[in-house]
């Protein structure tokens, strides 16, 4: 109860998670579970792009390149989908470095590769540079 009044909208997106991990279970590919929580995040009411792509910048700068969050939850929080049988510091590293990309402070790494659900709730503070 006390994440939930401290971060209700990653609880939520958790507990919509968890749910497609009791119906699904581990097992399949990531596709699945994107398809499976697109469903879930709607019947729940959590607003959500998928795929959405976000620009990165650097040094004030637009990149080329971009990066394509398999979720945008209520506009602030970016949603990392694996299925792995473990999640490695890698995958954290790869989270924290959207955030810093992408100027967003808030996201989850969610593993649905385990035999129970992993989530690691992602938080990056953003140093106003001198430019």
């Amino acid at each position: 109860m006390e994440d939930e009044q401290k971060d209700p909208q990653t609880y939520a997106i958790i507990g919509a998670a968890m749910e497609v991990h009791r119906q699904l279970g581990h097992g399949f590919l990531e596709g699945v579970y994107q398809d499976a929580l697109e469903i879930e995040l709607t019947l729940r009411g959590i607003p959500f792009d998928r795929e959405a792509e976000v620009p990165v910048d650097y040094k004030g700068r637009r990149l080329k390149s971009s990066y394509r969050a398999d979720f945008i939850c209520y506009g602030e929080v970016v949603v990392e989908l694996k299925a792995l049988a473990k999640l490695t510091n890698n995958e954290m590293a790869q989270g924290i470095n959207y955030l810093k990309g992408t100027g967003l402070s808030r996201g989850l790494l969610v593993n649905f590769g385990a035999p129970s659900l992993e989530h690691k709730r992602l938080i990056f503070t953003h140093k106003a540079s001198a430019d």
